[in-house]
């Protein structure tokens, strides 16, 4: 990398913990090493759009490493090749990816990393082709990205989510009653099955197994013969029975990821009071699974693929993700991680931890 050159920053799709140490680690490493000038596009694809950044000065990253959500804004409806327009009562989808394209030529960045998903990533990967040079860094609380062993955020919401479960089984035990807790997670099950394995969940229900109701109420009645009094289950946002559909809680057009899950515990909470006349309750996590500080381990990986990114820029190796392979980093094309989420495999060893403790997957 040439002294003096320009990097870009963007974030997209939803908020996690890391982000900030990710742009830090970016930031840092690239003004200190290299003097390089760092741009932050806002509301990710959206400021590559509508050609809104900022300078972000080595003082602007400091004192950023234990923030929450991203300094730079993001979004998930933001699609250069699909943007969402309103034209009057009606909303259109042109392309504008030319306009993001001459936006990006214009600040005269050598290239531009792209902190996100699934879905920033399959932009990212589109982009790339078009002709700007990207390194992506991997987030995601769902831990769904394909080509890297595991994403920042994840980390952090599995703490949350778990401290959830944990505060759940005293009002659990106390009433004798059933708890749902509904996790994040709509086409991978990582955080329920985490979260539930440490938490104690004694029913995990992701997407990759189609639960039946009847035996999810078949577990809990066989635990009350036991004597044990409650039951805790930790389901996915995206889990369905079998033969059955997701719950949709409704439907965002502007999005290129339109479907917002949400409400299967509910339903599922019904069948199991009419399956066993036992009082139960569910509690959505939802959003408190994104927000606050970064775990210690979330912070040391954003930092350590941020810095990493930089190694790639110095290389010129365009056009791939930093990711995590076993215990070190390496990186992966875009174009690979643009084919579809990283679900959980049935045969994971931690599916099979979880049935040796007696774990019910609802199968």
């Amino acid at each position: 990398m040439k002294k003096n050159r320009t990097i870009a920053i963007l974030t997209g799709g939803g908020d996690c913990p890391g982000i900030n140490a990710a742009i830090r680690g970016v930031a840092k490493k690239a003004i200190l090493k290299y003097g390089a000038r760092i741009i932050g596009f806002e509301d990710g694809y959206h400021g590559l759009v509508r050609n809104r950044y900022r300078e972000l000065d080595y003082d602007t990253v400091s004192g950023i490493l234990t923030l929450g959500g991203t300094i730079l804004g993001t979004s998930k409806t933001a699609n250069p090749y699909k943007y969402a327009t309103r034209k009057g009562d009606a909303l259109e989808f042109p392309d504008v990816s030319d306009t993001a394209l001459r936006n990006f030529r214009e600040t005269g960045a050598e290239c531009l990393v792209c902190i996100g998903g699934d879905g920033t990533m399959a932009v990212a990967s589109r982009l790339s082709r078009d002709g700007i040079p990207i390194i992506g860094i991997p987030k995601t609380i769902d831990n769904d990205l394909r080509g890297t062993d595991v994403t920042f955020g994840f980390d952090s919401a599995v703490w949350i989510a778990t401290e959830g479960i944990d505060r759940l089984h005293s009002t659990a035990d106390s009433h004798q009653r059933v708890m749902i807790v509904e996790v994040m997670g709509n086409t991978a099950g990582w955080l329920a099955l985490h979260s539930g394995v440490a938490g104690g969940a004694d029913v995990i229900l992701i997407p990759e197994i189609p639960y039946d109701s009847d035996r999810v109420a078949d577990a809990v009645l066989a635990r009350r013969k036991m004597g044990r009094r409650f039951s805790i289950i930790a389901i996915s946002e995206g889990s369905r029975p079998v033969g059955g559909d997701i719950v949709v809680k409704r439907m965002v057009q502007e999005s290129f990821d339109p479907i917002r899950f949400g409400g299967i515990g509910f339903v599922l909470g019904r069948e199991i009071e009419e399956k066993t006349s036992i009082s139960t309750r569910t509690v959505v996590l939802g959003h408190l699974q994104r927000g606050g500080t970064p775990t210690p381990y979330d912070r040391v990986l954003a930092t350590g693929l941020g810095t990493r990114a930089v190694d790639l820029i110095e290389r010129g190796e365009f056009g791939c993700m930093v990711a995590v392979k076993g215990n070190g980093l390496g990186e992966v094309s875009l174009e690979e991680v643009a084919q579809g989420p990283r679900t959980v495999p049935a045969d994971h060893p931690l599916i099979q931890t979880a049935r040796d403790v007696g774990t019910s997957f609802g199968d």
